[in-house]
C-alpha cells in the first residue's frame, strides 16, 4: 500500500495544480488495494465531483490558455507543455496563433475560465473546430463540458503514471 505522502507526490498533479484532490481521496479512504489506473482515476475524479463548485472553478482556472501566454513564455507544466505539443499546438502559423488569442480572450470573457480539452489524439485543427463549436455554448453547459474534459485529462495522466496498467 503506498502512503499519503508518496500518492500525493504521484497523482497530485494529474488535476492541473491541484493536489488536494489527490490528499482528500487518500484522506477518505477512497484508495485502497494495488494501484490499478482505473481506480485511481475514480477515486480522484469522485472527489472532484464532490468538491464545491467554486473549488472546481479553481481547478479550471488552473489550466492553462491553449497556445496561449504561459506556451509561449516557457511556464507551462511539464504534462501541459507535452500535451499541447503533440496536438502542434507549439507550431501554430501566425494567422492560427491570431484565432486561438481571439478565441481565449472571448472565452475566457465569457466563461471566466480557459478553454480545456483533453488534446491527446486531436491536432490543433480539431482543437480549433471543438474551441469555435464550445465558445457558443451557455455556461452551466461548459462549465460541466469543462470539468468532464479535466477528468479525461486526469485520466490520461494517470494512465502514463502508471504504465503497464490496462484496467
Amino acid at each position: 500500500m503506498i502512503d499519503r505522502k508518496d500518492f500525493v507526490e504521484r497523482f497530485g498533479g494529474v488535476f492541473e495544480h491541484s493536489p488536494w484532490i489527490a490528499e482528500r481521496a487518500f484522506d477518505r479512504g477512497r484508495i485502497s488495494g494495488p494501484l490499478r489506473s482505473g481506480d485511481v482515476h475514480q477515486a480522484l475524479c469522485n472527489e472532484f465531483r464532490a468538491a464545491s463548485h467554486d473549488e472546481r472553478l479553481g481547478v479550471l482556472r488552473a489550466h492553462p490558455d491553449l497556445a496561449g501566454k504561459l506556451a509561449i513564455s516557457g511556464n507551462l507544466t511539464r504534462e501541459s507543455k507535452s500535451e499541447q505539443a503533440g496536438a502542434g499546438l507549439d507550431r501554430l502559423s501566425e494567422s492560427e496563433h491570431a484565432r486561438f488569442t481571439e478565441l481565449n480572450e472571448r472565452y475566457m470573457a465569457d466563461f471566466g475560465f480557459p478553454f480545456i480539452i483533453a488534446v491527446k489524439g486531436l491536432d490543433k485543427d480539431d482543437i480549433l473546430r471543438a474551441f469555435e463549436t464550445r465558445v457558443a455554448n451557455d455556461p452551466t453547459t461548459e462549465f460541466e463540458t469543462a470539468c468532464t474534459q479535466v477528468e479525461k485529462i486526469a485520466g490520461l495522466r494517470i494512465a502514463d503514471l502508471l504504465p503497464g496498467d490496462d484496467t
